[in-house]
């Protein structure tokens, strides 16, 4: 067997899936990444060398997500992409003409405008915690129920109620007091979902022109409540795509296949990397007023990379290193 992997390492999860040929993805994962992205791709790579039949041949690998180039590094990367090309891709492929992408994750989310299959605007939003999927979860927590039972209660909700969704704080003092005045918790819960899906499109969705067909991705997306408030406020069809919480390893795993399709060696440093040992660190520059704090990774005690520095010094030198090796 041969195909590509897509890692998308993210502040709440970790997404890898294993893509065939001719594009299927055959396995997946999804993973919390619990503030350690490299331990994480690490387990998620043997889970995924267990899965598959041991003569599989990776073609190519590709990383997005926030922790992309860090991954990038360690896996050995052929393509590393930011997270709105790698959704914007997979959606095209996976919902054939799409025109909208709806993204929301567990710590940002996301406006996409494709129109002719190329991305024509964009917009994140990183500041307001109330549009996403944390705030979700903080909420299903504090009124002791489980997540994934949150969107099926939302729907039972016949007459949501009107929460105040601006700000995290608001919205959920304002859900307490709505609590206390006798209202029924799944109009609460529904209520809850209208309420995040107008902070959406009044911050992340403002001036956008939201057309058919809309995907829907991101973990957020599990939530059927969600998805019905959305298709509430925009009057049309919101699809979910069937793999909506791997959708940026999927775009990944497509851009892999593209970047290698030359006949370009692949860079994967193979599933050996799983039981290697990495470290992090970093220091603080002198050479310089800018006093550039550099980030290093060491793999089995060698320095392999580094970054953060604006003069290259530090990070050109170990480029250096590594071309001077190869040849030798």
């Amino acid at each position: 067997m041969k195909g590509y992997l897509g890692i998308d390492v993210g502040s709440v999860s970790t997404n890898i899936v294993f893509m065939d040929d001719d594009t299927n993805v055959l396995e997946s994962l999804y993973l919390r990444t619990n503030g350690q992205p490299v331990a994480t791709v690490q387990r998620g790579l043997r889970q995924i060398r267990e899965a598959l039949p041991q003569q599989t041949v990776i073609r190519g690998v590709g990383t997005t997500g926030s922790g992309r180039q860090l991954t990038g590094i360690v896996v050995g990367a052929d393509a590393v992409k930011n997270e709105i090309t790698a959704h914007a891709v997979a959606a095209s492929h996976l919902v054939p003409g799409v025109q909208t992408v709806l993204e929301i994750g567990g710590q940002d989310s996301k406006i996409i405008i494709l129109r002719n299959g190329v991305v024509a605007d964009f917009a994140m939003n990183t500041v307001c915690a109330a549009g996403t999927g944390s705030f979700l979860d903080q909420q299903a927590s504090r009124l002791n129920i489980a997540i994934e039972e949150f969107g099926d209660l939302a729907l039972q909700g016949k007459t949501p109620v009107r929460i105040a969704g601006r700000c995290a704080v608001f919205a959920e003092s304002d859900m307490i007091h709505k609590q206390q005045m006798g209202f029924n918790l799944e109009d609460i819960l529904a209520g809850l979902c209208e309420a995040l899906v107008r902070n959406y499109l009044n911050n992340v969705g403002k001036g956008k022109e939201i057309l058919a067909p809309v995907a829907f991705q991101g973990g957020v997306a599990a939530n059927a409540g969600m998805r019905r408030a959305f298709e509430r406020a925009l009057g049309m069809e919101v699809i979910v795509p069937k793999y909506f919480n791997v959708m940026g390893a999927v775009g990944a795993a497509l851009l892999a296949k593209e970047a290698v399709a030359r006949g370009v060696p692949t860079r994967f440093k193979g599933f050996g990397v799983a039981d290697m040992e990495y470290k992090a660190g970093s220091f603080e520059c002198d050479g310089c007023p800018n006093l550039c704090e550099v980030i290093e990774m060491a793999e089995a005690g060698k320095i392999i990379a580094r970054w953060g520095d604006r003069c290259g010094k530090w990070s050109n030198a170990v480029s250096v290193e590594q071309t001077a090796g190869s040849v030798s």
